[in-house]
């Protein structure tokens, strides 16, 4: 049944969309199917997705193993509580996850969305340094321009300056923040890089419960790529002021930046990995949050050794068993190849973007492009502009970027890259 005018404009009446307002609502375009890297929208335009449904969608859509795998669970069963219960999708999907991550990371929490796993992570920090007994080790390290999610937890560890949350200051617990890495490549390390942050964990290290960062690139906080080597200093730093370093892979994991996971790259290990969105291939909300023996052992040491923390839908058979096909059709596919391909291809055709009078820089990491603008968009004008280049993407702020499926083709990334560099010489001729 296709979307009318009328429910459009119910749509735009009384349903809010992520971080939008009802009294001056953005458009939204009615999607009626997917397949591939497209989307089939209500008013009769078929669109390239460069978004993946916000970095989830590595396979593209209507994927028919993942359709078979949803098909067959449902008829088991939908749901089940994890209280007690458990089911083969849990235990087979734990089984990969701990398979994919560092050796260390075996005890895993099956969680519902990104923003819990950071939740989860929070807890787990705290309850590991209560039950050993420093109840003084109650604050977090964070990073400027960096985001892990929308509760209350994970927003005292957003930026709390430039990021999307500042109106909620007064009422969020008090953390500690250092700059952003702004070190691009190994090549250009100098030991100034990492000064600020050994500065803070020295001096508030007996406060300090983890460290919490996202590996190589910063995400919703603005796009930013940094170097591995900055990585290997902070974990090496949280070894030596004896911090708990975790690692907020809910953007970068499986694939997206050219490994596996984003961490990899440093040759490091943290002691609580997120991770999410992409872990279903964009069918279902699923997260995980990973830790080590040695942070479980402790967390179970202390009163009854729970861990406080008990989603509803914590470990959904449907969405564990789509999600063990997902992670089962990445590893089987030639993934690295299209990532390698992708980059190089980004490289190339986002290159020319730097001449343009509009653009402040261009950075592509693996799968992911960027083109940050000197002023920000007007997203009234520029959404429906790249619907009629025949592409979604989603701009936010100045940032015009693209992390597409995996599976895209060089014609369909070739036409993203064009509307991004079509975008940007029309907002300088104006």
């Amino acid at each position: 049944m296709s979307l009318n005018h009328a429910d459009l404009q119910f749509d735009a009446e009384h349903i809010w969309h992520p971080y939008t307002n009802l009294s001056e609502p953005t458009p939204v375009f009615g999607v009626e199917s997917a397949d591939g890297v497209h989307l089939n929208l209500s008013n009769g335009q078929r669109v390239v997705d460069g978004m993946a449904s916000w970095w989830s969608a590595i396979h593209g859509y209507n994927h028919p193993r993942l359709n078979q795998a949803v098909k067959n669970q449902v008829d088991q069963m939908s749901h089940v509580m994890f209280g007690g219960l458990t089911h083969e999708p849990a235990i087979k999907l734990s089984r990969q996850l701990v398979e994919l991550t560092a050796p260390e990371l075996d005890c895993i929490f099956i969680a519902d969305s990104g923003s819990v796993t950071v939740e989860v992570a929070l807890k787990m920090a705290l309850q590991f340094w209560h039950s050993a007994g420093n109840t003084q080790k109650k604050r977090f390290l964070s990073f400027r321009n960096g985001y892990h999610g929308d509760t209350f937890g994970a927003m005292s560890v957003c930026d709390p300056v430039t990021g999307m949350h500042s109106m909620f200051n007064g009422v969020l617990p008090k953390h500690l923040f250092v700059s952003s890495p702004d070190c691009r490549t190994d090549a250009d390390w100098q030991d100034e890089c990492i000064a600020e942050f050994e500065i803070c964990i020295r001096t508030n290290h007996q406060q300090i419960a983890a460290v919490i960062i996202e590996p190589i690139v910063q995400g919703a906080g603005g796009m930013r790529v940094y170097c591995a080597e900055y990585l290997r200093q902070v974990r090496q730093l949280c070894d030596e002021y004896d911090v708990l370093l975790i690692l907020d892979e809910i953007a970068t994991a499986f694939g997206r930046t050219g490994t596996m996971f984003a961490y990899q790259q440093a040759d490091i290990c943290p002691d609580i990995l997120c991770v999410g969105k992409a872990i279903t291939g964009g069918y279902m909300s699923l997260a995980a949050t990973i830790t080590t023996k040695q942070v479980a052992d402790t967390i179970g040491r202390f009163g009854d050794g729970n861990l406080m923390h008990g989603p509803t839908f914590m470990a959904n058979p449907l969405a564990c068993a789509v999600a063990c096909e997902s992670l089962k059709l990445l590893i089987e596919s030639n993934w690295q190849e299209r990532i390698n391909k992708i980059e190089s291809q980004l490289k190339l055709e986002l290159a020319a973007c730097l001449s343009i009078e509009s653009v402040n820089d261009v950075r592509v990491k693996g799968a992911i492009g960027v083109v940050e603008l000197k002023k920000a968009v007007n997203m009234h004008q520029i959404q429906p502009r790249l619907v009629e280049l025949g592409v979604w993407i989603r701009p936010f702020g100045k940032l015009l970027y693209i992390m597409p499926p995996y599976i895209i083709q060089p014609a369909e990334l070739s036409l993203l890259t064009s509307a991004m560099k079509q975008i940007a010489t029309e907002l300088a001729a104006n």
